[in-house]
């Protein structure tokens, strides 16, 4: 059973998986610090590259199957137009309310 992101625990990860879910690219940058950093599978990335490859421009989406710590990490199914569906774990740092870093990878 999927976790609704309304529901998640932190509220950054919860506007962060809201935006992508809806697409929404605006929202989705505006949930991050300015500096935000990100890593794919354990390789630091361009942020917003793999966002707009990764993400909108393949109509990303993320049914979450967990959370722990807090709510800063997560379990997901993800899929976007590219990859189809994975397993993915996502781990999120906060800072003054905004996701700074978020790590992802298989799962």
């Amino acid at each position: 059973m999927t976790i609704s992101a309304n529901r998640l625990s932190d509220p950054a990860v919860r506007a962060l998986v809201t935006a992508l879910n809806s697409n929404d690219e605006q929202a989705f940058f505006a949930a991050l610090t300015p500096d935000a950093t990100m890593s794919d599978d354990g390789s630091d990335r361009d942020l917003r590259e793999w966002c707009a490859r990764e993400i909108f421009a393949t109509r990303g989406h993320m049914d979450v199957q967990s959370e722990s710590h807090q709510g800063l990490s997560l379990v997901a199914d993800y899929r976007n137009d590219t990859w189809g569906e994975m397993r993915t774990r996502w781990r999120f740092t906060v800072q003054d309310g905004k996701v700074s870093r978020f790590d992802t990878g298989q799962a």
